[in-house]
Order: structure tokens, then C-alpha cells, then sequence
């Protein structure tokens, strides 16, 4: 690389300058203290780990983002974590093996292939909370009232909603009997409502006509609560566990309007995010002027098996970056810091460590150096007027 180029990140790659970062970070212990207050307690996952420990029960769609390379020591293949929420099973499964419900939450980076959503970032700071060991409307409500609470705080408004329930499709393309490939394509084709693309897929499937005219009236199922009733009509003829994914998505929208009666639903039984590993509801936030979500979550039961302990699990993630950005956070900077002269005497010392503990800011000027104390943030200075050492402004 050319000697002038050197300070260049790898697209979709990116950093902070202090004053981000400390709003951010101000942001993150913020969330965690409101998560801790819920009942849920923070873990720490690795940031590199075996690539099948890693891949286990997500699907293709997390491998294709996930970077890999080889372990030095074990010859054995790593990966760099894409996603924490395998990980956090995996310590509810594996290391923690609690009968009671466990509720983990987590904040750290992950890395990805490629970027996802309009940012284009491939470092999202990945925040989020998981409930495990309860099965039903209950979980799933707490879990989207705890998302909520966090766009809140992170001052996102006019929040809504989307429902969904990968049980609706996973049952149709089963009693269809839809190869692999076809269930692939048509889903696929489902999360851009191409609904031109699905005709002809469905028409090409040779199934009979009934399941025809459903499959092609996925990608119509979408609009408020009422869009359920017209479900129950044109699925009549569905697999009974259609049925029972209807009712519960009208569960948790009824129970969720209790709670939180001013945040609009809008419900579509073909949103099929995390699809691969997803078992039962899904949810995910959207803004005004964000074409993507800002916060997503669901249902994935299975995820824990191959750990030794599938437990019902249920949970959401959203990138704080992402949440910092939108919730139009002002960069905290250190202005009215007090700048400590270069001086070795005790009562200075004193003085200083004493302004430290009520909260100031407080730094050592180094001998010789340049610049205005303004850089640094100061707008004090500590003055010696006797014995005592006073605070003057700048």
C-alpha cells in the first residue's frame, strides 16, 4: 500500500473519535444497568472460536458472513464471531444448565463478510438479551417490552412493529413438498414480495391448487392486526400448525398491546428474518427514514441441542452503533476539564486526587509540551495561592 494510504480502514470497517466513543459508550452501561434491572445478567463471550462451535444450529446465512482462518495450535478451523446469539446459548446449554428460566444479555463486536442494512458496516457493536427455559406468549412479550426499552432509551422514536412467524411458511413448504432448492428460491422470493417471481415459482412446482393459491398469498398477508382474520380465510385449508402460528402471533400482539397500547403493529406472515434457525414468532423495530430494521429478535428453540440441552429460547439484538446514530446522541466531549500545572507538590497531588473523586476531570500537564490547554478540553486551571492550590477558569 502506498506510504499516503496507510490510515485507510477495509470498507465497512470503522472507528470512533473520543467524543463518540464516549457517548457511546455512556449509551452502553446506560442499556446494561436497564437490562440488569430486568433480571438480565451480562456474559462474555469469545471473540474467536472453533468454527463449528460457532456455526452450530444458525444456518447457511451466518456461515456466508462469517470470516474463517486457521488455529496455529489445533490445526482446526476458527471463525470470527458474526453473532454473539449462538454463543449465549451455548453458555445457557453448556456451562450454566439452570432449570429456571435464565435471561443473559450481552454487549461486543462482531465482524462480518459483508455489510448488512444501510449503514454498510461489517463492525456493528452487537447489544441484546436472551430469555431460555419457557415456552409461550410470556417470554416472547418480555423479550419485545425489553427491545422496546431499549429503543427508548436510546431515544428512538416513532418505533413500529413487525410480526411474523416462520411456522406459517416452514409448514406450507412442507406440505407442499418443496425440495430444498424450491423452498430456498421461493423464500427468496417471499422477503422481496416479488410477487410476479412467486407466481411463476409456484406455477413451476406442480402442487395442487389449493397450496398454490396460499403460497402465492404469503407475500399479501401483511397490514395491521386485522390481517389475521384474512388469514384464517385463505389458509383455511393449511396444516393445523398454520393455524396455531396465527393464534399465537395474535397472542402476543394482544398481550403486547396491554403493555404498550401507543406502538403500532403491522403484521406480515412472510417476514422471515434468521429463518434457518428461527422456530416460532419474529420481530423486528423499524423508524421513519431507516429502510432497515434497527432492532430484531425471535423464537429459536433448537439452538441449544447440539450443546447438550435444547431449552425454548427467545431473544433480541440490535447494533448500538446504529441505535447511538438514530437516537441523534451529541458527542460528549471533556470541555470544562481542569488542567493540573506540572508541579510535584503533595497538596497538589492531593487536591487533585480529591477533584477526581467528586467526579472532575481533571490532567497533568506534561513538562514542555505544546498546544493550547483548549485541545484538551480544559477550561480551569489549578492555581497555587498560598498553601492551597484554587480552580481558575481558563
Amino acid at each position: 500500500m502506498n506510504r499516503d494510504k496507510t490510515w485507510l480502514l477495509p470498507e465497512g470497517i470503522d472507528e470512533l473519535l473520543p467524543a463518540r466513543a464516549r457517548s457511546l459508550e455512556a449509551l452502553r452501561r446506560t442499556l446494561l444497568d436497564v437490562y440488569t434491572g430486568w433480571g438480565y445478567q451480562l456474559v462474555m463471550t469469545p471473540f474467536i472460536e472453533f468454527l463449528e462451535s460457532l456455526l452450530t444450529g444458525t444456518g447457511r446465512d451466518l456461515e456466508l458472513q462469517t470470516f474463517k482462518l486457521t488455529d496455529q495450535v489445533s490445526g482446526r478451523q476458527l471463525g470470527v464471531r458474526a453473532d454473539i446469539t449462538p454463543q449465549a446459548a451455548r453458555i445457557d446449554a453448556h456451562r450454566l444448565r439452570h432449570d429456571a428460566p435464565t435471561r443473559l444479555c450481552y454487549i461486543g463486536s462482531v465482524v462480518r463478510t459483508r455489510a448488512e442494512g444501510l449503514s454498510g458496516s461489517r463492525s456493528p457493536l452487537q447489544i441484546g438479551a436472551e430469555l431460555y427455559g419457557h415456552a409461550g406468549v410470556a417470554s416472547d412479550v418480555e423479550v419485545l417490552c425489553l427491545m422496546l426499552e431499549t429503543l427508548r432509551v436510546a431515544g428512538l422514536d416513532d418505533v413500529y412493529l413487525d410480526l411474523g412467524h416462520v411456522g406459517v411458511y416452514r409448514s406450507l413448504a412442507s406440505a407442499a413438498g418443496l425440495s430444498a432448492d424450491q423452498e430456498a428460491e421461493l423464500f427468496d422470493a417471499l422477503q422481496r414480495k416479488a410477487t410476479a417471481e412467486i407466481d411463476a415459482l409456484v406455477e413451476g412446482f406442480g402442487v395442487a391448487d389449493d397450496m398454490q393459491r396460499m403460497l402465492r398469498a404469503l407475500a399479501t398477508l401483511n397490514g395491521d392486526e386485522d390481517v389475521l382474520a384474512r388469514a384464517r380465510e385463505v389458509l383455511a385449508a393449511a396444516p393445523v400448525d398454520v393455524a396455531a402460528a396465527i393464534d399465537y402471533v395474535e397472542a402476543v400482539a394482544a398481550q403486547l398491546r396491554r403493555y404498550l397500547p401507543d406502538v403500532p403493529v403491522h403484521v406480515d406472515l412472510a417476514e422471515l428474518r434468521a429463518y434457518h434457525y428461527q422456530t416460532g414468532i419474529v420481530f423486528a423495530a423499524f423508524v421513519p427514514g431507516e429502510g432497515q430494521e434497527v432492532a430484531r429478535g425471535g423464537r429459536y428453540d433448537q439452538i441449544g441441542e447440539v450443546f447438550g440441552r435444547a431449552r425454548p429460547a427467545t431473544g433480541f439484538s440490535a447494533d448500538l452503533k446504529t441505535l447511538m446514530r438514530l437516537g441523534s446522541h451529541e458527542p460528549q466531549t471533556l470541555d470544562g476539564a481542569i488542567l493540573a500545572p506540572a508541579d510535584d507538590d503533595s497538596a497538589l497531588q492531593s487536591r487533585i486526587e480529591a477533584l477526581r473523586a467528586a467526579g472532575s476531570v481533571v490532567i497533568r500537564e506534561l513538562p514542555g509540551q505544546s498546544g493550547e490547554p483548549a485541545q484538551m478540553g480544559c477550561a480551569y486551571r489549578l492555581h497555587k495561592r498560598g498553601e492551597d492550590w484554587d480552580l481558575v477558569p481558563l
